[in-house]
This record gives structure tokens, C-alpha cells and sequence, in this order.
């Protein structure tokens, strides 16, 4: 059974939501193959040293290609979070990349309903 987030933990996801946010906009749309990728998501352990990263991309037939760039650039992606929340966080979280498939489910239903 999952344990509910600490008040810090759902903090330090938010922050670290927001600015892995800011730093995929920044790297822009033809970074990741012209894909609009979105950080939908952070969950953090207890101990703060790994995060879940949830990402969006769209169109999802990019998803493939974007997640292989996503993690080649986990390193720098991480050591420019690094800079952003040194002066919030001791350690810089591990990060872990995963597809948040929700849209997806959205265009799914959609399409159903359409029938």
C-alpha cells in the first residue's frame, strides 16, 4: 500500500513540476523533433532523492523518438534543475522519465463518442 505524499513531498514535486517544465519550453518544439512535450506530472519519494517525471507528448506517434531524447539529455536536463532549485533542495533528485498516456485516453474516449 502507497503512503500518502507529506505536505514537502507534494511541495518539492510542484517545484521540481515547474521548472522541469520551464527548462523542456526553453530547449523548445524542435529540440524534440517538433513534438509539444508537457511535464504533466512529478511524484517524489519520501527521501526526496528520486522523482517520477510524467511527461505528455503530442502527436503521440512521436512518443518513441521523444523519450529516447528525454533520456539521452536526463543528465543535463537534471544538472540545469540542478541550478534552478540549489538554493531549495540539498540533493537534485534522481530523475525518472515516464510517458503519461492521458491524452492519449482523452483522444481515445473522443473518438468513441464520435461513433
Amino acid at each position: 500500500m502507497e503512503e500518502k505524499e507529506s505536505t514537502r513531498q507534494l511541495k518539492v514535486a510542484s517545484e521540481l513540476q515547474k521548472n522541469l517544465a520551464e527548462i523542456i519550453r526553453q530547449k523548445g518544439m524542435a529540440f524534440f523533433d517538433g513534438a509539444l512535450v508537457s511535464v504533466s506530472g512529478v511524484k517524489i519519494s519520501s527521501d526526496l532523492s528520486v522523482a517520477k517525471v510524467y511527461v505528455s507528448i503530442f502527436p503521440s506517434d512521436k512518443t518513441e523518438k521523444v523519450m529516447g531524447i528525454i533520456l539521452e539529455n536526463s543528465k543535463s536536463i537534471r544538472g540545469e534543475l540542478g541550478r534552478e532549485v540549489r538554493h531549495q533542495l540539498r540533493i537534485v533528485p534522481e530523475l525518472n522519465w515516464y510517458v503519461d498516456g492521458s491524452l492519449d485516453y482523452v483522444m481515445h474516449i473522443e473518438e468513441l463518442l464520435k461513433k
